[in-house]
């Protein structure tokens, strides 16, 4: 199996909704952010990408941890992300690469999410961080 390596992004709005986008030409959305590139560090990557992908200025805020999923848009591909939780400077906007932005409940049952988001990120986020808000 085909290893992609990816940094991604959970950015969070005032209510509790997950920014996810979806690249053009494929179906599932996932978080912001994408593939290191040669000798590149995944908390550069992120910032790159955020700054690529929805036009922001960003900050790292927490380094969440490394993952291994299902690749959502690559079939028989395995997906090792390395996650953070990003404060974002700007109101994210489409970039070019993307064809749609959403914010996404962390109950939503309708959105065709990336394995990532379904299972790692989501839960993540309700065990960690609105957990210690409530």
């Amino acid at each position: 199996m085909n290893t992609i390596t990816v940094a991604a992004a959970i950015i969070l709005n005032p209510q509790h909704e997950l920014l996810v986008v979806r690249k053009k030409h494929t179906e599932f959305f996932m978080q912001v952010g994408g593939k290191l590139e040669s000798n590149e560090a995944p908390d550069v990557t992120i910032l790159r990408e955020i700054q690529e992908e929805i036009g922001c200025a960003a900050e790292i805020e927490q380094f969440v941890g490394r993952f291994e999923t299902l690749a959502a848009n690559e079939p028989d591909h395995l997906l090792v992300s390395y996650v953070y939780v990003i404060n974002l400077h700007d109101q994210p906007k489409i970039d070019a690469e993307i064809a749609a932005m959403q914010w996404v409940s962390l109950d939503d049952q309708h959105t065709q999410l990336a394995p990532l988001t379904r299972e790692v990120v989501i839960p993540w986020v309700k065990q960690n961080l609105i957990a210690h808000m409530a």
